[in-house]
């Protein structure tokens, strides 16, 4: 209404519309939308507006009906009116034009029922104003008609919607362009006939339907892109419209593609032409194979087939990426496939053609695309490679030889080609935006030359990938998870498809066999294209690329059953994998000799130009790439490969020696030279042999600098990677059945007998000149190898001459085969197919060719001896697998002995002795292992086994070897050397036989702990066995052979003779055994005297209870003490012997360390005999009526074993009389008088050896060995056992001397084996405390003397630790600094300080701790470490324990609050000396924890200050509680009580400014200068270690009567702040309180001490108020340090706040302040006035003020602002403003108070 508002100003027609409007408000658009004459009469002012030539009425006009038309308030009829109208307005200006297109797209949407010429009339308005000049008008003309042709489309869709209703219009004919007419719906006929005018005007011809001369044919074909692309669907349809696809539309393009090309006529043309393709292939199937075959002529190159011109290149560009397009639709590839190529009928072969012309575009410019680098290696010459000629052929593959060998051939074309300057990358090559998208360019852009050859590639990848997307998940889902019965296993290596079988029901068989069909076809010209592209220089992203579509090709082939393309392709890759010239360059390889100087050619920069490689030959980057892509190939397709296995095993082994086997044979010069895989232009990675190129890639991306995602290819590509994926492939055979193993393990031993034989046959024959032209002129590459179905590269194909896997024979036989050895390792992971499996599966196949080839006389050495070990590792794993349940067990035991066998007999040649006696060796250790594993399952074999094991000690069997003539020199005649020495007397054995015989014999001994299974013929039999080996010379022989007789026959006898039918037979067997056994014992060989002697004290323990007494008086006398006398004679004939053979002697610390190994046999025999003793004593010995005798014979023996033999010995012999003391602890009544005797001898004893340590220790001789720890452990607790068992009885001089010991042990310096004792007790130490726990303290002196000694321990930490050396590692020199450790005695100071507490509470009420000097004793002993505070040792290494001086403190307190106590309570019972000395060591402590060094507390944060000062402060209160009170005693001299002063006079010190005036007036260097500033002294800075807490001067008191008080000099010095300055406050404040009159408890007391502490005081405060005045005189306005301001006020307000007692300062200034304390005598009435006032003040309570009188008066008097300090007011409860002048006057005051006068 606002809008005909403003018409009705313009136009008064508008009235009436207005009125109209206004008398129907409510009229809704419905009915404004039915034909009547209002409608008529509201549209007309609308009319006449557009009719204006006013453009601001138009505006205004065309607004209302757009309003109008969107409210659907316009009746139908005045359409047709308002096109017209509109039309009229198109003259008016570009904002008018505007409108009517708002306008336009409105009506048409909003009345879907415009049809026919009334559509095409508003169609045209937007055609004609599409072609206005006026880009924004243009643009938005086309976009509203590209709108309206949707739109258009749309009402078709809707039609075709199933619940669409139907239309009431009446359908229309229409002639179709094939001649025949056709009704269709309006709506039907509209679209139809809009896009039949689009072709129609595209093809430049006149429209039907629209009224256009004429429309831009790029516009039309944009218009007909948009159509195709968001409505193809209904195209297909609606045969009308495929109708107009078919006869309009496809001829119009075929025209525009074969006219003269214009670039935006050609470019949309094909865009139109790419949807045809995609959308319309089945439907067009003509038109469509035209297409694609234009499009393959375009590719091709092919000139226009009218005109012969050449088309351009922009041209081929679009070409091609439409070709990108359909190659990346595998499903339209299929199409394509099964419309034209599969029918046979069709001439055009649509997809071999696109294949074709693909790898024509690709192989047409190789010098455009360079050449790689990498792919032929590194460290090679690059030179021309041959192309085979019929090797392929003759194995069955011509094809696929054929094709390798043309892609090889490409190749070596342009091998001459720079790359540096040429490439292909996605970067460099492609566009921003593809050609065909360009469609705002009139002219072709510019196209990198490349760009083509990237699309190509492109192509093939993309077909490749289709092959593979479309292909692999059927596969899984038909042969992996296809459904399995019931106990099936799942299928990870399935064989391929056979698509012949597959059943033609399922819906994707037609698929997999369109698949093959064309790989079948089109893989020769896929794999030439491919090798080509791999081996230019590609980038990265497309070298992963075309490998992995190299790898799926190959794949799918495998899982379709197409051998051929699957071999090619595997060739193909293993010639990039490995090639050719890198394995002859690996054998001709010859490490270069470093020059010790550079070059002239290095230093010119012309190094490069010399002949000859300058990198170890190696594989690059992309040669490992292909590696992996042929594992991960053959894991894949693992289960299907048959044969082909033996050519990838091939490829594998090359592999192998490139990488691993190749650098065995290297110096360890070339190894430091080895450079690793690299990726171009990387940084190398340290590997063992494989090297890659570092040359600049052109083709790498501008980006190369940042960090980018590698393809998986790509990555993971070093050696040890590359071998454990190599090994995964390995692994993967326990997946594969049967029959695919069979041929697996098949072809591995082929390979093996192939290089086996060659390496035998060229070892013999082969000539040096002959090799030496053979690696120097390799031959030409074959396909394949020689043997069928070959992959790897050959060189040579002579049969004389051959190498198998391009490894030269004529280089020095290698170390190992590959084949054999990873034969083994197939096997190890197969082993329950070997076991369970038929053996014709895989036992025999491995077997037999394990064992041919180590019985093979004329196979290398190292190559027999690899395939023995082999043999012997599955030989071992078997038994260890057999299931005990079936009846299988014995023929797999049977076969597994019987192939070992073989082994072990082996016969010798007389050239090849050597190696038969290491095979036989390794068949032994076999069996050893098989005894050791599996001996106790054997059920078959023994005798066998026995065979075998008595075989090694007769001479070998030794033939002459058949192709040695009598001319032919033995090794024997070569080498002298090699004539093997006898074994024996009697037998001659080959060299290198007697490890025979070791290994035989271990088996035997396994044989003999498993006698239980044999019967007694078998045991017979190996006892005869041991019989021979017993034989033997050599010392483990004996050995082992002594304990099994006893320890494992015996043992076996002893059990089965308890059967009384067999009891003779094996009785026999024990007789014959306890003889063998009787002549060991007394062998030189220790081996075999310790085992003898262990065999013989275990035969005791184990039968001794069933002895008799007089066989163990026999025993004791006649084999125990005798064999003891025996080897102490002869350990020390052999010290004798030692020290006569070492000179000099080789200094052994202590002689601590035992190499004599007669010690280690005695200490042996003191073990046993402790056993025996602990067993029997009791029970057996003690009832002999020799056992006095035996004991003191005993007791001589470890009593000089302790004095003589080396600790490990002494050690023994004092755990043997240990066990022997707690043997007999559990005796009976009966035998008390015996063991009391025992104990008795034993005491004695022990006071003996305690006598060695402290002599030791005190005269640091070395006349006797030097003890361990664990020897004085040892002794320590013998000691204290023996205490336990007899102390009851003990009086003070024995625990005395047991003490003695205890400390003598502990603080023992001689030992190199000390134990870390700081977070914990080192055991000697922890002995030690728990036998002082075990003493009893009821004896009287005896807690003073554990109290003691306790006391002592605690102080070791501080002043006993020692540094110490250690043992000389084994193998170091004599002369060699040793390392270095120290024994801190912290974890027993810890320990000791709390147990001091817990003693002395204890015994707290016994005099003679205070008497006899023990409370002196723990005063001293925690004075230390008070004393030391920071200084002292850190308390823990690990742990969080509290500082030492913390211990002490807290220890010390508990101790001194009640030891004050019991002073007062034993003052008159203690001597006034004693009791002095107590006082004195008390305040000593005291004393030294208040004046401690500090200054590690300024380093920590100010909680933990807070802490330090708070713990500290317990040490004041103890003397405020505990002291101070008891301290005024009259038995305490008055010094002390003056230190006391003097100590908190020096803590309460807050800054330095009175030490340093103190040293400035008498010339004294203080301790405190040289410590808050530190200064050079000497050169030096020196430190002070009390941090300023140095004692002053004494006070001297001012005897004047006015009080004066000396000024020092001033001065404006700041000072230094002492460290806690709070708690030096505290310290005052004691002082103050100490000289109050406060406490009234213990006045008298009080009274004393506050005389006597009163100077230090005054002294105290003296020094701060006169700094003051000096300083303030000097200093004027200048403002004082805080600290200096807080101290004088606190000062003068402590000194107002004081109350002296009565006479306190005339007795402190008296001669004897302790007698006038109390009371003063009466003033003397001779004093003249100012002496009688002084002497009455200094009698005041108030004296101290009196005392400071001038100094008082010049503060109060002291001009400027004196200092001030904000304080709190007890009384009020708020803090008030202080300052010195008002405090001064303050006191002032109190002193006229006090003489009477009031101010």
């Amino acid at each position: 209404m606002s809008s005909l508002a403003f018409l009705a100003t313009e136009l008064q027609a508008a009235e009436k519309s207005l009125s109209l409007l206004r008398a129907n408000p409510e009229q809704n658009a419905s009915h404004l939308a039915k034909d009547r004459p209002q409608s008529e009469e509201l549209l007309k002012p609308i009319f006449m507006g557009c009719s204006t030539r006013n453009a601001k009425v138009v505006a205004i006009s065309l607004g209302s009906l757009q309003r109008l038309i969107g409210i659907k308030a316009v009746p139908g009829s005045m359409i047709p009116a308002i096109v017209s109208i509109m039309g009229d307005s198109l003259s008016q200006g570009v904002d008018i034009q505007l409108k009517v297109l708002q306008t336009l797209l409105s009506l048409l949407t909003n009345y879907p029922d415009v049809h026919d010429e009334l559509l095409g009339d508003a169609l045209l308005l937007c055609f004609r104003l599409q072609d206005s000049r006026i880009a924004v008008v243009s643009s938005t003309a086309a976009a509203t008609l590209r709108q309206l042709v949707m739109f258009v489309f749309d009402k078709v869709v809707d039609l075709e919607n199933p619940g669409a209703k139907a239309s009431e219009m009446p359908s229309v004919p229409t002639q179709l362009p094939d001649g025949s007419t056709e009704s269709l719906h309006p709506s039907v006929k509209d679209a139809f006939s809009v896009f039949e005018d689009l072709c129609l005007l595209a093809n430049s011809e006149r429209p039907n339907f629209l009224k256009l001369q004429s429309l831009p044919k790029t516009f039309a074909l944009e218009l007909i892109e948009s159509v195709l692309t968001n409505y193809h669907a209904l195209f297909r349809k609606r045969a009308e419209f495929l109708l107009l696809l078919r006869h309009h539309l496809c001829p119009m393009l075929l025209k525009s593609l074969s006219d003269r090309p214009l670039f935006p006529l050609t470019l949309r043309s094909t865009r139109v032409v790419f949807l045809l393709l995609k959308q319309f292939c089945r439907e067009l199937e003509t038109e469509a194979e035209v297409f694609l075959m234009l499009i393959v002529k375009i590719i091709s190159g092919e000139g226009d087939g009218e005109t012969g011109s050449a088309r351009p290149g922009w041209m081929r560009v679009l070409a091609m990426e439409i070709m990108r397009g359909l190659c990346s639709d595998a499903e339209l590839l299929r199409v394509i496939w099964d419309q034209y190529d599969a029918r046979s009928e069709t001439s055009s072969k649509v997809f071999s053609s696109i294949v074709s012309a693909l790898k024509r575009l690709a192989t047409e410019r190789p010098s455009l695309l360079g050449v790689s680098a990498q792919m032929s290696g590194v460290g090679v010459q690059t030179h021309t490679v041959e192309s085979p000629s019929g090797g392929a052929a003759a194995y069955g593959l011509e094809v696929a030889g054929r094709v390798a060998s043309v892609a090889t051939a490409t190749v070596s074309n342009v091998v001459g080609i720079s790359g540096h300057e040429s490439g292909l990358s996605v970067g460099t090559s492609s566009m921003k935006l593809q050609c065909i998208d360009q469609l705002d360019k009139a002219d072709s852009p510019i196209i990198p030359e490349s760009y083509i050859y990237l699309l190509a590639l492109q192509c093939l990848v993309s077909i490749c990938e289709g092959f593979a997307s479309f292909t692999f998940p059927i596969y899984s889902a038909m042969a992996v998870q296809r459904p399995r019965a019931a106990g099936d296993a799942l299928i990870t290596a399935p064989p391929a498809l056979d698509l012949a079988t597959i059943a033609d029901a399922e819906a994707t068989t037609h698929d997999l066999r369109v698949v093959g069909a064309m790989i079948d076809s089109g893989w020769p010209g896929l794999l030439s294209a491919l090798s080509f592209y791999i081996t230019t220089n590609l980038s990265d992203d497309l070298f992963a690329d075309t490998l992995t579509a190299i790898q799926n090709l190959t794949n799918v082939a495998g899982v379709l059953g197409l051998r051929t393309p699957r071999d090619a392709f595997l060739t193909s890759l293993a010639k990039f994998a490995i090639p050719p010239g890198v394995v002859s360059s690996v054998d001709t390889y010859v490490e270069p000799p470093v020059p010790r100087t550079a070059s002239v050619s290095d230093a010119l920069g012309f190094a490069g130009l010399t002949s000859g490689p300058t990198q170890i030959p190696g594989l690059s980057e992309r040669n490992m790439a292909c590696l992996k892509s042929i594992i991960s190939t053959a894991m894949y397709l693992a289960g299907s490969l048959g044969p082909t296995w033996f050519d990838i095993l091939e490829v594998l082994q090359n592999a192998d020696y490139v990488m691993t086997l190749k650098g065995t044979r290297g110096t360890q010069a070339s190894t430091n030279r080895r450079l690793s895989v690299v990726p171009s232009g990387g940084t190398p990675r340290p590997s063992r042999i494989v090297s890659a190129t570092n040359s600049p890639n052109p083709a790498a991306s501008p980006n190369a600098g940042q960090p980018v995602a590698r393809h998986p290819l790509l990555t993971e590509l070093d050696p040890e990677t590359i071998q454990l994926t190599i090994n995964r492939l390995y692994d993967g055979t326990k997946n594969l059945d049967d029959d695919a193993f069979k041929d697996f393990a098949g072809s591995l031993c082929k390979l093996s007998r192939e290089m086996v034989g060659m390496q035998a046959s060229k070892s013999m024959e082969l000539r040096v000149s002959e090799s030496m032209d053979e690696i120097l002129t390799p031959g030409p590459p074959s396909a394949l190898s020689p043997s069928a179905g070959g992959l790897s590269p050959m060189i040579g194909t002579a049969r004389s001459s051959r190498r198998v896997s391009g490894m030269g024979a004529s280089k020095p036989t290698r170390a190992g085969d590959y084949g054999i050895a990873r034969l083994g390792d197939v096997a190890l992971l197969n082993i329950h197919r070997l076991i369970y499996r038929n053996p014709e599966v895989a036992w025999t196949t491995v077997t037999t060719h394990l064992l041919d080839t180590l019985q093979d006389a004329e196979a290398p050495p190292p190559i027999r001896l690899q395939a023995a070990e082999v043999l012997d590792e599955i030989l071992v794993v078997v038994p260890r697998n057999i299931s005990s349940v079936g009846n299988s067990q014995g023929d797999i035991q049977g076969r597994v002995i019987d192939v070992l066998s073989q082994q072990v007999l082996l016969e010798g040649h007389v050239s090849s002795l050597s190696v038969v006696i290491d095979i036989k060796k390794l068949g032994l250790e076999t069996l050893h292992k098989i005894l050791q594993s599996s001996g106790h399952s054997l059920v078959v074999g023994w005798e066998a086994i026995f065979d075998m094991l008595g075989s090694v000690c007769q001479p070998l069997a030794i033939k002459s070897s058949p192709l040695a003539s009598p001319s032919t020199p033995t090794p024997a005649t070569l080498n002298p050397k090699s004539r093997l020495p006898p074994l024996s007397v009697t037998t001659s054995f080959p060299k290198g036989a007697v490890i025979l015989v070791r290994i035989a014999f271990q088996s035997l001994t396994l044989v003999c702990e498993s006698l239980d299974s044999l019967t007694p013929e078998q045991l017979r039999l190996c006892i005869r066995t041991l019989g021979q080996f017993g034989r033997q010379q050599e010392t483990n022989i004996a050995l082992t052979a002594a304990e099994s007789l006893l320890w494992g026959v015996s043992d076996s006898i002893q059990a089965k003779r308890k059967d009384v039918e067999k009891e003779p037979v094996y009785s026999s067997l024990w007789t014959f055994l306890l003889l063998e056994l009787q002549g060991l014992c007394n062998d030189s060989r220790p081996e075999v005297r310790n085992g003898a002697i262990q065999t013989l004290f275990r035969t005791l323990q184990l039968y001794g209870a069933t002895l008799s007494l007089e066989t163990w008086d026999d025993v004791v006398w006649k084999v125990v003490l005798p064999l003891l006398d025996a080897l102490s004679i002869s350990v020390k004939e052999s010290a004798l012997a030692t020290a006569v053979e070492m000179e000099p002697p080789t200094p052994t610390p202590g002689n601590v360390l035992s190499k004599n190994p007669w010690d280690e046999s005695k200490s042996l025999t003191l073990q046993s005999v402790g056993a025996v003793v602990s067993d029997f004593l009791v029970s057996k010995i003690m009832y002999l009526e020799t056992f006095p005798k035996a004991w003191d014979a005993f007791i001589h023996h470890v009593t000089d074993s302790v004095l003589h033999d080396v600790r490990s010995v002494s050690t023994a012999s004092l755990r043997c009389l240990e066990r022997g003391l707690k043997a007999s602890s559990s005796a009976g009544t009966d035998l008390r008088p015996i063991v009391s005797a025992v104990w008795e001898r034993t005491w004695v004893a022990c006071d003996a050896m305690g006598d060695m340590v402290a002599t030791e220790r005190e005269d640091g001789s070395q006349r006797i060995p030097s003890f361990t720890q664990e020897s004085l452990q040892a002794l320590v607790e013998v000691v204290a056992l023996t205490y336990s068992l007899s102390g009851n009885g003990w009086e003070l001089e024995r625990i005395k001397r047991l003490l003695a010991i205890l400390k003598a042990v502990i603080t023992y310096s001689g030992s190199r084996d000390y134990r870390p004792d700081i977070d914990s007790l080192s055991p000697i130490q922890a002995a030690v405390l728990d036998a002082i726990e075990q003493i009893q303290l009821s004896v009287p002196g005896t807690p003073s003397a554990l109290i003691s000694d306790v006391a002592e321990y605690s102080t070791l930490a501080f002043l006993a630790a020692f540094d110490y050396e250690e043992h000389p590692l084994p193998g170091m020199a004599a002369d060699r600094k040793r390392p270095t450790k120290r024994v801190t005695y912290i974890a027993l100071s810890k320990k000791t300080m709390p147990k001091l507490l817990q003693l002395y509470l204890r015994f707290k009420d016994v005099k003679d701790i205070y008497e006899d000097g023990t409370i002196e004793t723990v005063f001293s002993a925690f004075s230390i470490p008070m004393k030391l505070k920071y200084d002292a040792p850190a308390p823990s290494k690990f742990g969080s324990d509290p500082p030492l001086w913390k211990t002490a403190t807290t220890n010390f307190l508990d101790i001194a609050k009640e030891a004050a106590k019991m002073i007062e309570v034993f003052r008159n019972d203690i001597s006034s000396a004693r009791l002095e000395s107590i006082w004195r060591q008390l305040l000593d402590v005291y004393k030294g924890g208040l004046l401690a060094d500090c200054s590690p507390v300024e380093a920590m944060d100010l909680e933990a200050q807070a802490q330090e000062e708070q713990f500290d402060l317990a040490l004041l209160n103890s003397l405020e509680i505990d002291i101070v009170p008891r301290i005024g005693d009259s038995n305490v001299p008055d010094d002390l009580i003056v230190q006391l002063g003097k100590t908190l006079q020096i803590a309460s010190r807050i800054h330095d400014l009175d030490l340093q005036r103190d040293a400035a007036s008498s010339n004294y260097s203080s301790p405190r200068s040289s410590i808050a500033s530190p200064t050079e002294a000497n050169g030096k800075v020196t430190k002070s270690k009390t941090h300023g807490r140095s004692e002053s001067k004494d006070f001297k008191p001012v005897g004047k009567a006015n009080g004066h008080v000396d000024i020092p000099d001033g001065g404006t010095s700041t000072g230094i702040l002492l460290p806690r300055e709070r708690f030096s406050y505290w310290c005052f404040d004691l002082l103050f309180l100490i000289c109050s009159d406060v406490v009234r408890e213990h006045e008298e007391l009080r009274k004393r001490v506050a005389a006597l502490v009163l100077p230090s005081l005054l002294s105290r405060c003296h020094s701060v108020l006169a700094n003051y005045v000096a300083d303030a005189r000097l200093r004027g306005n200048l403002p004082f340090p805080r600290a200096q301001e807080e101290e004088l006020i606190y000062v003068l307000r402590k000194m107002l706040e004081l109350s002296l007692w009565n006479g306190s300062l005339w007795a402190a200034l008296s001669a004897q302040p302790s007698k006038y304390a109390s009371a003063q005598p009466d003033v003397e009435p001779t004093l003249k006035g100012g002496a009688l006032v002084a002497d009455a003040v200094r009698r005041s309570t108030k004296a101290h003020l009196y005392h400071f009188y001038s100094v008082l008066c010049e503060i109060a008097s002291m001009p400027g602002n004196p200092p001030s300090v904000w304080v709190e007011d007890s009384q009020q409860g708020t803090s008030v403003l202080k300052d010195a002048r008002q405090l001064a006057r303050q006191a002032l005051k109190e002193i006229g108070k006090e003489m009477g006068v009031e101010i």
